[in-house]
């Protein structure tokens, strides 16, 4: 095939738009932040799953200090009921037996007091894990979101860089023969579609080529379409070449 030189080397501009547009596209579906959102979306799983036994055990540790609470007033009621009876009653056993049962509810209000304390210290640290395990669910969120806001403005910049290439290429090809592009568009689906041939080297597989190869590719005239030996991709030849 015999091409214009000028339109060879509007074929590496029709490659360069080509790899523009796979980045673009590959960019706009496969974002960099993408995985770590993914990532980001199972840690926060993980993390609302020890939240909630976290939750779990602090409200077990509330209803153990309720249930004590209550205890601690049915003892005091005894108590005081107790006390009335003492001051009223004359029977000397009546009394001794009240007196004991008063001293007995003391003792079991001290214990529950005791068992109280305890359950407060453990309600405290409860609530410090739930805040903590909140404050990375927090973490995670934010880290999140922004990863997902940086994402979205890269999948809108490389959505308008595809469409920018994609026009710029139409308009290329539209200048170039119909021919030329034909083959340019078949040899691409296995190369670049076309490279300089630069100092000897093909820009398109970075192969150096051969000095018989470059022989035969130095008898050519300037318009004829040649491809590279190495790679298949049409050689674009000027003064750089080495031949």
């Amino acid at each position: 095939m015999k091409a214009r030189p000028a339109d060879q080397r509007r074929l590496l501009d029709l490659a360069s738009l080509d790899a523009a547009i796979r980045q673009a596209e590959h960019t706009r579906r496969n974002p960099a932040q993408a995985a770590r959102v993914q990532e980001l979306l199972a840690q926060r799983q993980a993390q609302s799953v020890e939240l909630t036994r976290l939750l779990g055990v602090r409200d077990d540790v509330a209803a153990e200090i309720s249930r004590l609470e209550s205890d601690v007033a049915l003892v005091d009621a005894r108590s005081a009921r107790d006390a009335d009876l003492l001051q009223k009653t004359s029977d000397h056993k009546v009394a001794q037996g009240l007196e004991h049962e008063i001293a007995s509810l003391a003792k079991r209000k001290d214990d529950l007091e005791d068992a109280e304390l305890e359950l407060m210290e453990r309600l405290e640290a409860a609530e410090a894990e739930v805040a903590a395990q909140e404050a990375l669910i927090a973490a995670t969120n934010d880290e999140g979101a922004r990863l997902s806001a940086e994402g979205k403005q890269v999948v809108a910049e490389a959505s308008a860089l595809w469409e920018s290439a994609t026009r710029d290429r139409a308009a290329v090809a539209g200048e170039l023969p119909a021919e030329l592009v034909a083959l340019f568009e078949r040899l691409a689906t296995r190369s670049s579609g076309a490279g300089l041939l630069r100092r000897r080297t093909c820009e398109g597989c970075h192969m150096v080529l051969n000095g018989a190869d470059l022989h035969t590719i130095g008898q050519a005239a300037d318009d004829e379409v040649v491809t590279c030996p190495e790679c298949g991709c049409i050689l674009v030849r000027t003064d750089e070449s080495g031949l």
